[in-house]
Order: C-alpha cells, then sequence, then structure tokens
C-alpha cells in the first residue's frame, strides 16, 4: 500500500520530546501492518530483576515508511515498536521468541517482511487527511484498556480491545467498545460503535489478557501492581 499526503521538507524542525526532525519521525510512521498469528513473543528484562526476562505476545508487525518492519505491542499507555521500548523503571527490549522452537531472534521474520512488502506493493491508497483510516485489525492477543470510571478516577473498569485502527499519519489506536451505541452483536472492527482509546481522558493503561484476568480474580500482586501505576499517573 502506498500512501500519500501533504508533507513539506521539515529536516531543520524538532520535536521537543523525541529530539529527532520532523523529517526523521515522518519516516518512521507505519505504513502498513501484518497480524501475528503464530505465537511470537517480544522478550523484555526489567532492572527491578535483572537476572530474568520476560515476554509479552506480538501483536503485529508494522512497516514504516521507511522500509523497516518490526513487532507492534501494547505498552503501558500505548502501543510501541518493540526495539523503541526502552524504559529503566518498566523495561528494555531484549528480542524476539519463537516459544515453539525455543529460538531468540533479533530481526522480524523474513515471511511476515515479505508479506508487508507485497501488500505495500499491491495495494494503493491515497490519503487526503492524515486520520484517514488505511487498516483496522482485530485485537488476537486478547488486550484489555484500564479506564477510570467518570468522575471518580480511583474506580477502574476493564474492557476488551476489540480491533486496532491505522491512520495516514501512522497513528495507531485501539478501539473500544461504546455500550451505548452498539447496534448489532458481535461488535467487530470498523462498527461505528467503536472509539480510540488513546482520545479518551479515562484511559488509563493497556494490559495483555494474562494480567488483566488476573486483575479480574483480584490477585493482590496484580491489584498493587495496578494501584502503583495508577497513583502515579
Amino acid at each position: 500500500m502506498k500512501t500519500s499526503t501533504p508533507r513539506h521538507n521539515m529536516d531543520n524542525v524538532v520535536d521537543l520530546f523525541s529530539r529527532k526532525s520532523f523529517t526523521e519521525l515522518d519516516d518512521e510512521r507505519f505504513v502498513r501492518l501484518a497480524p501475528e498469528l503464530d505465537g511470537l513473543e517480544m522478550l523484555y528484562s526489567n532492572d527491578t530483576n535483572p537476572d530474568n526476562l520476560y515476554s509479552l505476545k506480538v501483536l503485529c508487525w508494522g512497516l514504516r515508511a521507511n522500509g523497516e518492519v518490526v513487532g507492534l505491542v501494547p505498552w503501558l499507555n500505548d502501543i510501541i515498536a518493540c526495539p523503541d521500548i526502552l524504559d529503566p523503571l518498566n523495561g528494555h527490549w531484549e528480542g524476539y521468541y519463537d516459544p515453539g522452537i525455543d529460538e531468540i531472534f533479533f530481526d522480524a521474520p523474513m515471511h511476515k517482511v515479505v508479506e508487508l512488502e507485497t501488500a505495500a506493493d499491491y495495494y494503493e491508497l491515497i490519503c487526503e487527511n492524515d486520520d484517514d483510516i488505511i487498516q483496522e485489525l482485530p485485537d488476537t492477543i486478547g488486550t484489555h484498556a484500564v479506564l477510570a470510571s467518570p468522575g471518580n478516577s480511583n474506580r477502574l473498569a476493564l474492557v476488551e480491545v476489540v480491533s486496532w485502527r491505522l491512520h495516514a499519519d501512522g497513528n495507531l489506536f485501539g478501539m473500544l467498545t461504546d455500550g451505548e451505541k452498539v447496534v448489532s452483536t458481535p461488535v467487530l472492527p470498523g462498527d461505528e460503535c467503536l472509539y480510540p482509546a488513546q482520545l479518551s481522558e479515562n484511559f488509563r493503561y493497556f494490559f495483555q489478557h494474562q494480567i488483566a484476568n488476573k486483575i479480574k480474580a483480584e490477585d493482590p500482586e496484580a491489584l498493587a501492581a495496578i494501584s502503583l501505576l495508577v497513583d502515579g499517573n
């Protein structure tokens, strides 16, 4: 898929937070996604337990405008490229992992690279606006969003993420169901009752289903962890 939106040369303009030029950021935007369907995972380490490795299921693989292919995972309050995870408190990327053959690797699998590049060459989409929708993938790893209750930030709710919506500017949003707008079930990707989690003032964090299930079961360690996150927000 080729996407095109009017852009200007902004090599000399630097983003305050990332310290990258707007041209670099534009090159890093995602233009095509491919779902991960074989259970591949991301490995990361944590400073509090530096001798251990932890894993998260890869949601999908993304093709950047510069041709790079990387895995993507829901991470804290956003979805992020695996190699970009570098947080002194929460984790450092250590590679990808194939549990089927017990193998660690560091580059996107070739079959996903070929899939994405082939799809990008096949599809052609001219976007007039940055918020035009390029793709929408169903969530296949049981991602949940943690939302604060309106009017009471100490009360939290877990809501399943239905899908992930990619826009022309490269932004990727987890889509949640607005129960008051549901017309028919099941709610599927593209449904008009969906809204982007990251743009909701009540949104706090994403969790994969293992942690979400522990929270639902009121596991003491999980509840303590989420309490720390919310208090530090």
